[in-house]
């Protein structure tokens, strides 16, 4: 059903909005802005004491609505909802806060020492356990919880009816506000955070207790979350899905109004609301004789502010320019051209795969998933090209690898390219679209860059999500076959094992060349960089563009595959799992992603055919991996071979001292 704009446009175009239901959708906008507060709050609080970015804190807010769901129905319908329902919702944010301070002692206490990334990875899994323990306690459906008592009629508001609850709502976020305020300034455990956020190390150097206070801390802001869970009980049904949907406004949000600061964070959630508010209040608005859905902006209009705040001003509208560490990480090996050695292991790598269809004729699935094996090894790849080298943390980089995918299906379907062109194409469009992106993106840094790439990734998907006549909208686009040679599976393999192979020795290349080198160079230390006369910038931005353009050809190679494509490609889910494969092989190692790749893929496919619960299963081994070997997979056998070569090297040096 089209929704109705309380706008009026006349024979000219020009719009006149009704007051009345201006009022109405600001006040909704107040509402959704004291629960995307709560959220935020507890994000920004994580993150300006631990350093952590909290990817599980979406869960928590989940887990506000589900518990609070079972308190209701099994203790407040027995004692009576009018006297227990409030004290129910408060018990469950209090329940949500144990878990999380739980969670941060058994966990995270862990790997507070492990690089950034993996601490994402950590938290990533723990959204996948969490998920998968929630369909086993409360199965797959969704939950309505009751009306609140005393609140679930409406009030009259210039002519409309409002919902009594969402005016508590209204309250709720500034009087939340207000307690923060209080606590944060007039307390001595306020004081702490506020010392820690600004210099952690100093806290520590004085004698405080970082553990507790790092619990507390994450505790407080798990219950945050909890509660804006619960408080959404009467307004919407408990589901899986609130966990990735919450935490993208969440990190939004915390971004925009600047990491570590509240009352930057409830300005951005109220700028946010009111936005999106606005935009479903318009509907679908006629002007000159055209159609505009603004209410379709929903979809994408907090990345929409995200991207122009950050470059407008890239610590947000109310937070601090990041400080340089104090002390700096520790210098790595310089990268070496593998020996013999390691040139005879490619060879036989390549023996083997060239060999697979016809080992495994009896099983074509297995042709099928070692073609998603290499695709997802040369995404790893480009992913890891400006990961490693360049220092620059993606958070949407599966926007390339989607695009890519749609620009060769629409050429083939609209403009009936032959599929071998399209490969070409595909990359280089996919090139044009990043040096455009990119040029904004490299001007950030940390979490700032990483965010600013969410936020253009999400605009791509939200186009390729809407246009309907030409992307195909949510069903996505199919028929996209490759050519009548390529038919058979054996010979699309062969056809993709090539590719990606020169794609990923053109990459390797890269890396040993003296742009790779001076990529490592203008991350290792800007300044340095640039007082050789390095362009760091330039540098960069030209790093951004190849990686996409391989990711263009990896999505490419999948469309044509799949016979299909979707927007998911271009999904947080997918660049997610572009981080987790860089991630579980090791970021500075060569052949970690190709590793991380073949692990997460593989894995996924095994345990998902194995269980109906294989999130947990994989977001468990996961956790055990990163707790294992933190510095990846091929990070762990590569230092144990380089410790063992110094060894017999000392050992063969002191031998010959003595003889």
């Amino acid at each position: 059903m089209q929704r109705t704009s309380v706008l009026h446009a006349d024979v000219h175009g020009n719009v006149d909005m009704d007051f009345s239901g201006f009022v109405v959708q600001g006040l909704n906008g107040l509402a959704g802005a004291s629960s995307l507060f709560l959220v935020a709050a507890g994000l920004s609080l994580i993150f300006g004491v631990t350093r952590i970015v909290n990817f599980a804190h979406g869960s928590f807010f989940m887990l506000g609505i589900y518990i609070a769901y079972s308190l209701v129905e099994h203790v407040g319908r027995s004692i009576g909802l009018a006297l227990s329902f409030w004290w129910l919702l408060l018990l469950a944010a209090l329940i949500s806060g144990l878990l999380g301070g739980l969670v941060e002692m058994l966990l995270l206490r862990r790997i507070y020492r492990a690089p950034e990334l993996f601490q994402l990875l950590a938290t990533f899994a723990l959204v996948l356990v969490i998920k998968d323990a929630a369909l086993w306690l409360w199965g797959p459906e969704d939950l309505l919880g009751p009306r609140a008592p005393g609140l679930s009629g409406a009030v009259d508001i210039l002519g409309r009816r409002f919902p009594s609850y969402d005016l508590l709502l209204i309250v709720i976020g500034p009087v939340v506000l207000g307690l923060l305020w209080l606590l944060l300034t007039r307390t001595r455990f306020g004081t702490l955070v506020r010392a820690a956020t600004q210099d952690r190390e100093m806290v520590g150097a004085l004698g405080i207790h970082q553990r507790w206070l790092f619990t507390s801390v994450f505790a407080l802001g798990c219950a945050l979350a909890g509660l804006g869970g619960a408080l959404q009980l009467p307004r919407e049904p408990a589901n899986l899905g609130l966990d990735l949907l919450t935490i993208g406004d969440a990190f939004v949000i915390v971004v925009v109004g600047g990491m570590g600061s509240i009352p930057g964070a409830y300005v951005a959630a109220l700028m946010i609301a009111e936005i999106k508010a606005l935009c479903v209040g318009l509907g679908t608005v006629e002007l000159w004789g055209m159609s505009f859905a603004f209410s379709k902006l929903t979809l994408v209009a907090e990345f929409l502010v995200m991207a122009v705040v950050l470059m407008v001003r890239p610590w947000g509208l109310m937070g601090k320019p990041q400080s340089t560490p104090r002390h700096g990480g520790e210098a790595e090996a310089p990268l070496r051209l593998g020996g013999r050695g390691q040139l005879l292991v490619w060879v036989l790598c390549g023996l083997v795969l060239w060999a697979l269809p016809l080992l495994t004729a009896q099983s074509p699935y297995t042709t099928v998933l070692a073609i998603d094996l290499l695709t997802a090894a040369l995404f790893a790849c480009s992913l890891h090209f400006i990961m490693g080298p360049a220092g620059m943390h993606s958070f949407g980089h599966a926007a390339y690898f989607g695009l890519g995918a749609y620009v060769a299906a629409l050429l083939a379907l609209r403009a009936n390219m032959p599929m071998e062109l399209t490969l070409v194409c595909a990359p280089l469009l996919t090139a044009v679209a990043a040096a455009v992106f990119g040029w904004f993106c490299v001007r950030l840094s940390g979490v700032y860059l990483a965010m600013l790439t969410l936020a253009f990734g999400q605009i791509l998907w939200s186009i390729c999500f809407q246009w309907d006549n030409f992307t195909g909208g949510s069903n996505g686009l199919t028929g996209v076959w490759p050519s009548p040679w390529l038919a058979d599976k054996r010979m699309y393999y062969y056809l993709t094992l090539a590719l990606c192979g020169l794609s990923v020795y053109a990459l390797r290349r890269m890396l040993f060349a003296p742009f790779g080198y001076a990529l490592r160079a203008s991350r290792d230390s800007v300044l340095r960089a640039e007082a050789i006369g390095m362009n760091v910038k330039h540098l960069q931005w030209a790093g951004f563009v190849v990686a996409a353009a391989f990711a263009g050809l990896a999505g490419a190679l999948f469309a044509f595959s799949k016979g299909s494509i979707s927007p998911d490609a271009l999904g947080v889910s997918k660049s997610v799992d572009g981080l987790v494969m860089v991630l579980l092989g090791g970021v500075q190692t060569v052949v970690g992603p190709l590793v991380g790749a073949i692990t997460f893929t593989g894995l996924q496919d095994t345990i998902a055919r194995s269980t109906d619960y294989w999130r947990a299963v994989l977001g468990g081994t996961i956790l055990l991996l990163v707790m294992v070997f933190p510095q990846g997979l091929a990070g762990f056998v590569s230092s144990k071979l380089q410790a063992r070569f110094q060894r017999g090297h000392t050992h063969a040096q002191r031998q010959g001292g003595t003889t």
